[in-house]
């Protein structure tokens, strides 16, 4: 017969055991969240494909065939010491059943050699505006709350000034694809590098807030912006930068000052976008909720905080979403409803076949024209 003291040993290991797993649980969906919300810029996003380069010559290059390789438009070709502008598939260029080939436009940094593994991307452009664009620009650096934010200024005749902010997975070179369409419009440009990008102060836990903390560089860039003669500002952002854009627009003291917002693939559902990073770390199945909530935790995106674009009312300036369905990141519902809500000042441009932050980059003509008409009347 067990006794009182063997079955309380039993009872103490089966809790301690108990214990030991939550605890393990616990650690492993911080460790899971921590990586979510540790998105390095310029490197390729969480479930990003790797493709393989099977040819490169005459101004074709052949890729593995997949979803990605065969998606209309404009990107760039990166991996380690490589970089390549690929235009459209050509379909009917020769090719095996298991690849597609595009067209090369160029290969801006080492080789496209057989075998060279590469992610498409679409941050086009690598260098500066200079370098990349032939766009005479300064190096500036605007005072943040946390230290200098590098930037580049493109001037422009106009004293309305766009200031760009990229988004998840980029850098700021990615808003270059616009500035030679804004150069055009003799708009000045303020191309902004905010907390944890290279050479700007690192976020003080070292994760991203998804937009939550960043904002506050953007305002910094406003008031820079207005320091130096803009006297209205048109905030154009990707991904989490469109976030930052939308919470610039709701709670920045200088809020008067913006005329406009044009917003590219923005993260309005932040449950969704973290959700999305974290089982794109390949977190187990049974860890991806708690980890999801450990990273709203983290990144300060509690229950009581009021998503980005959720009151519609609040909206007081016109705004241009580009989003589409097959966004995997940055649903797009939120979008649909924004829009839908505020048709008086809400312009929703429907980009199918684009992954997220790429919609510049499925229709470079179309993208442009719908930013031409938005921008006109805040000129």
């Amino acid at each position: 017969m067990r006794t009182a003291t063997a079955t309380a040993a039993a009872v103490t290991t089966t809790l301690l055991g108990a214990g030991a797993a939550v605890t393990a649980a616990a650690l492993a969906g911080r460790y899971a969240a921590d990586a979510a919300l540790r998105a390095e810029p310029g490197r390729p996003l969480p479930g990003s494909p790797r493709l393989t380069v099977h040819s490169a010559a005459a101004g074709r290059v052949e890729l593995t065939r997949s979803l990605a390789s065969l998606r209309p438009g404009t990107y760039a070709l990166a991996a380690p010491g490589v970089h390549a502008v690929v235009g459209p598939v050509l379909p009917d260029a020769p090719h095996g059943p298991d690849s597609v080939v595009r067209r090369l436009l160029a290969v801006t940094h080492g080789s496209l050699d057989p075998g060279t593994r590469v992610t498409l991307t679409p941050q086009v452009h690598l260098g500066n505006p200079g370098t990349a664009l032939g766009l005479d620009h300064a190096d500036v650096d605007v005072p943040g709350e946390l230290g200098a934010l590098p930037a580049w200024f493109v001037p422009g005749a106009r004293d309305t000034w766009v200031i760009t902010v990229h988004g998840l997975g980029a850098t700021r070179e990615h808003p270059m694809v616009v500035m030679p369409f804004l150069h055009r419009q003799r708009m000045p440009v303020l191309d902004l590098g905010y907390r944890g990008d290279l050479g700007a102060p690192a976020s003080p836990d070292g994760l991203g807030h998804l937009g939550e903390s960043e904002w506050r560089d953007l305002d910094a860039a406003i008031r820079y912006a207005l320091r130096y003669g803009a006297r209205r500002i048109v905030l154009h952002g990707w991904s989490t930068g469109a976030t930052m854009a939308l919470h610039a627009a709701e709670r920045s003291a200088l809020a008067e000052r913006i005329c406009g917002l044009v917003l590219d693939s923005p993260v309005l559902d932040w449950h969704a976008t973290l959700r999305a990073l974290v089982a794109a770390r390949r977190t187990p199945g049974p860890l991806l909720s708690l980890a999801v909530k450990a990273a709203e935790g983290r990144a300060g995106l509690r229950a009581d905080r009021r998503a980005p674009g959720s009151d519609p009312a609040a909206l007081r300036i016109p705004v241009l979403i580009f989003h589409g369905p097959d966004d995997t990141l940055a649903p797009w519902e939120p979008s649909r409803r924004l829009a839908a809500a505020r048709p008086d000042l809400v312009t929703l441009r429907t980009v199918p076949e684009a992954a997220h932050g790429a919609m510049w980059n499925a229709d470079p003509a179309g993208y442009e024209e719908a930013l031409r008409r938005f921008l006109t009347p805040l000129m």
